[in-house]
């Protein structure tokens, strides 16, 4: 077999230590430097992209809202709350406990209904007593007109005999006596019949005393006893309930607001105004000032004004903070519908279009809007923005769509 010669096949070390064939290792000496500054410029340029995106600007937001036309008309806020003019505590003027009770919190109720009972057998028994007492003064009466009518009858014989001279003047005076005992009689039990009938309404009246009625039509607010508890009308007793419910009668609510006295001379009777409760934000309710107390609370220098509803809404409950704005005039159904509304300074101009910068997830990007009149201190924005959108501020020149943003620190 011919032998290899293997002596003419060489492997050339580079200068790294690493074993390369001899062109390859030209090429990657040649290369290595390029590569490395590409390499730096890459890493710099993303570290410089890292510091620009981590540095958002600072500007000045606010929030669009909702305004009412009206309010260029307001001449005076106040706040107050939503009250009942018409709100009682229903208890029993009878002690005892609480037997039945038939109605809960909301329960609409009509006047003199039975909201609740009172244990009253005792007194019901009483009542029936006091009534056969009546029926027995009543049978008692009869027969003794019974007995006065035969006493009449006996006497106007008796006088008759007498003119012709058949009986003694003994005996008629006898026939008088008994006409007269019976006339004493008959008035008697007149008497104790009135009596009777006086014991029966007495015991009547114990009885519907522990029944619980509403005084008028309304709701139940609140329960203060439930059957079972013990009920006094002073609530004297341990553990004993003085009032069982609370009532309203809701077609009396008002809102009582205190008005500063420096202020009593923009507010007058019947004056319109806008009612605005906190519980529902986004409804308006007309109203008009009923009256206002002839008084001035010392320690808070106001008066209590009474604003009455116009309309009255089943949303309205006792109790609700309410702001009311004092009106210069009665306004019309436009002026009450709410508008889209933003500060003036969030408004801008880039590229002749009207524009405004709306911040979403710290980021700013322009928004073409159109505006409308002043309401206030506001602007009317009838397209491009929604209540709720974030706006920026004063925004610079050099503010450009698809900037970062923060809110600068005040």
């Amino acid at each position: 077999m011919a032998q290899t010669d293997l002596s003419k096949l060489k492997l050339t070390r580079g200068t790294d230590g690493m074993l390369a064939a001899t062109g390859r290792g030209r090429i990657w000496r040649r290369l290595r430097t390029p590569v490395i500054f590409a390499l730096i410029a890459v890493v710099g340029g993303g570290f410089a992209a890292y510091r620009f995106k981590a540095a958002p600007v600072e500007v000045e937001q606010a929030s669009v809202t909702a305004a009412y036309p009206y309010q260029s008309l307001s001449v005076l806020t106040a706040t107050g709350y939503v009250v009942a003019q018409r709100k009682a505590a229903v208890a029993s003027k009878a002690t005892g406990r609480l037997e039945w009770l038939g109605v809960a919190e909301g329960s609409r109720v009509k006047q003199g209904e039975v909201i609740a009972r009172l244990e009253n057998r005792d007194m019901q028994a009483a009542r029936d007593q006091a009534a056969a007492n009546l029926k027995v003064a009543r049978a008692n009466l009869e027969q003794s007109r019974a007995e006065l009518g035969d006493a009449e009858r006996s006497f106007r014989r008796s006088e008759e005999l007498l003119r012709q001279n058949f009986v003694s003047d003994s005996a008629h005076d006898i026939a008088r006596a008994r006409l007269e005992k019976a006339q004493a009689g008959v008035n008697s039990l007149e008497a104790s019949v009135a009596v009777a009938q006086a014991n029966l309404r007495a015991a009547e009246v114990n009885v519907d005393q522990t029944l619980i009625r509403a005084p008028f039509d309304g709701v139940v607010l609140t329960k203060a006893a439930n059957v079972g508890d013990v009920v006094t009308p002073f609530s004297s007793a341990t553990d004993a309930k003085g009032a069982v419910v609370t009532m309203a009668d809701m077609t009396t609510l008002e809102v009582e607001a205190d008005v500063s006295e420096s202020n009593l001379s923009k507010v007058r009777i019947d004056q319109p105004t806008e009612i605005q409760l906190d519980a529902l934000p986004d409804s308006r309710f007309r109203g008009v000032v009923a009256r206002m107390v002839p008084t001035v609370d010392r320690s808070k220098a106001t008066v209590m004004t009474k604003i009455r509803f116009v309309a009255m809404d089943p949303r309205v409950l006792p109790e609700m903070s309410a702001k009311v704005t004092f009106l210069s005039e009665a306004v019309n159904e436009d002026q009450r519908v709410a508008r889209v509304a933003v500060s003036p300074s969030a408004v801008a101009t880039r590229d002749g279009r009207t524009v405004a910068f709306v911040v979403n997830e710290g980021v700013a990007h322009v928004v073409p809007v159109t505006t409308g009149e002043r309401i206030g201190d506001l602007v009317e924005v009838k397209s491009g923005l929604k209540v709720g959108d974030k706006v920026v501020l004063k925004p610079g020149e050099k503010l450009a769509d698809g900037a970062r943003v923060k809110t600068a620190a005040k």
